[in-house]
């Protein structure tokens, strides 16, 4: 963050305000951030907590495939964390505590969905659900990626007599104990929730769609000495979290873009010894074998899944589904699977981000109909004709295996390097020209081209032309990119 932030009374004189949409952990950040600044601001939240991902995601099993003191914001490290890598439940507890410690919780409006938003007169103004209006001179869109959940086309759905469920509404209601549950998916939620229910349920019929690359990774307890030497000794942490991050940059972060070089080719031997090592069954194990390369998918992290799926209650389906049934899944080869409980673990509709609001830029122009061909933005923040419109963790920025708390507080300090060319006098409203945003696009899709995830898999990194979306170059560039804005590319006026 620059140095030259004004004090709140300057704040109030220049009477700019700032809304939030989301308090999940990118509208969190933004909060602190700003009342740091002393900058006005207010926090709309559509549900009755903060929390985002990890208060909409309550699955059994749930646990961040980013290491703990990673997954963290760098001005609050958590000595407390129980496990390498945390699960859900204290995740939404820390940002609870964070939001508390930070007092920015007073500042949330819960229970206000904003609907729609229109740069009109130079100031945004924003419309809520209720009706309610309000109005700012920047808008930051802290809205996601993983929350608007993807339901399969599968005939019959709605005739199922069972409970069912979507994994990112999770019926706590229901007891899978004894139960023979079945469960759609093999990502990221669908490996979790069959290592965290195989011991209490009578079977396990795990369906799957894309067989997936599985990096073994055990999940340890941090010790009562260890968290007791954190507490006593932050610089500890710091450390750690140091250590973890150069790892994860120099071993991973910055070879994606580069599908052929040593370091992925590693990657993937290391996932075809765990599948090797750990699957005995040989007719399982081509089940499980996927056919393209490891990290082309959103790579799986897991110690346990393998020990899951063999055990005697468990089944591993590989036929199409064909439809679902009163009493359970039919499968292409006429099999009925009789089911008590039917989890959907099929993802979610990443491509909205802010929508489904009306947000409307300069001029009437209209962010869906921009967005037509597919969600873009310029270093993945803001979109020309959309001034002081900021979006966090937004279309192109580093998705999947990465610390999203990373990637927002970096894009928190390129947001303020903007608003600071407001606080000083140089403009009213900023955003990228049409032209830098069409040559960041074009240099962007090139570089997609030779990513590991344009190595022949479909997934959600892809768009509607089967291209990747996300950033494409190493995070040492988007480092780079969010310190040092490129001013000369926008629209100032």
């Amino acid at each position: 963050m620059t140095a030259t932030h004004t004090t709140t009374a300057d704040s109030a004189r220049s009477g700019l305000r700032f809304i939030i949409i989301g308090a999940g952990m990118s509208g969190i950040l933004s909060a602190i951030k700003l009342r740091e600044a002393g900058l006005d601001f207010t926090i709309y939240e559509k549900a009755d907590r903060l929390g985002g991902t990890w208060r909409e995601n309550t699955y059994a099993g749930i646990t961040c495939d980013v290491p703990s003191h990673f997954y963290s914001f760098s001005f609050a490290l958590n000595p407390d964390w129980s496990r390498q890598f945390s699960p859900g439940a204290e995740i939404q507890a820390y940002f609870e505590d964070v939001a508390h410690r930070y007092k920015i919780d007073e500042d949330i409006q819960y229970g206000k969905a904003v609907t729609g938003a229109a740069f009109e007169n130079g100031r945004w103004q924003i419309e809520l659900a209720d009706g309610s209006t309000d109005v700012g001179d920047f808008l930051i869109a802290a809205t996601g990626v993983l929350h608007h959940p993807a339901y399969p086309a599968i005939e019959g759905l709605d005739e199922f007599e069972g409970a069912a469920f979507h994994s990112a509404r999770w019926d706590h209601d229901v007891s899978l104990a004894g139960k023979r549950v079945g469960l759609i998916g093999t990502g990221s939620s669908a490996i979790q929730i069959t290592s965290a229910v195989i011991d209490e349920v009578q079977r396990l019929s795990v369906f799957q769609r894309t067989a997936q690359w599985v990096m073994p990774v055990p999940n340890s307890d941090f010790s009562d000495e260890e968290r007791a030497a954190f507490r006593r000794n932050p610089e500890s942490m710091q450390k750690l979290r140091d250590e973890v991050n150069r790892s994860f940059t120099e071993g991973f972060a910055n070879v994606l873009g580069d599908a052929e070089s040593p370091v992925m080719h590693a990657i993937h031997d290391a996932c075809v010894a765990n599948l090797e090592n750990s699957v005995k069954d040989p007719g399982l194990r081509e089940k499980l074998r996927p056919n393209y390369r490891a990290a082309c998918k959103r790579l799986i992290m897991s110690g346990d899944f393998y020990d899951a799926i063999q055990r005697p209650n468990a089944s591993l389906v590989t036929e199409g589904i064909e439809r679902v049934e009163k009493s359970g899944l039919r499968t292409r080869d006429g099999k009925l699977h009789e089911l008590d409980v039917l989890i959907l673990a099929t993802g979610f509709r990443v491509d909205q981000f802010v929508r489904p609001m009306n947000v409307t830029g300069r001029g009437g122009v209209v962010l869906d109909e921009l967005w037509k061909g597919g969600p873009f933005a310029y270093m993945a923040i803001m979109v020309p004709e959309f001034p002081n419109l900021f979006m966090l963790n937004g279309p192109n920025s580093p998705v999947g295996n990465f610390s999203l708390i990373e990637v927002a507080e970096l894009q928190f300090q390129y947001v303020m390097r903007m608003v600071d060319q407001v606080r000083s006098g140089s403009c009213r409203a900023i955003s990228p020209s049409r032209e830098a945003m069409e040559r960041f696009d074009i240099e962007r899709r090139k570089a997609a081209e030779t990513t590991i995830w344009n190595t022949g898999c479909n997934s959600w990194y892809l768009d509607a032309r089967g291209l990747p979306t996300a950033w494409p170059f190493t995070f040492d560039r988007f480092r780079k990119e969010m310190g040092r804005p490129r001013f000369d590319d926008h629209d100032m006026r």
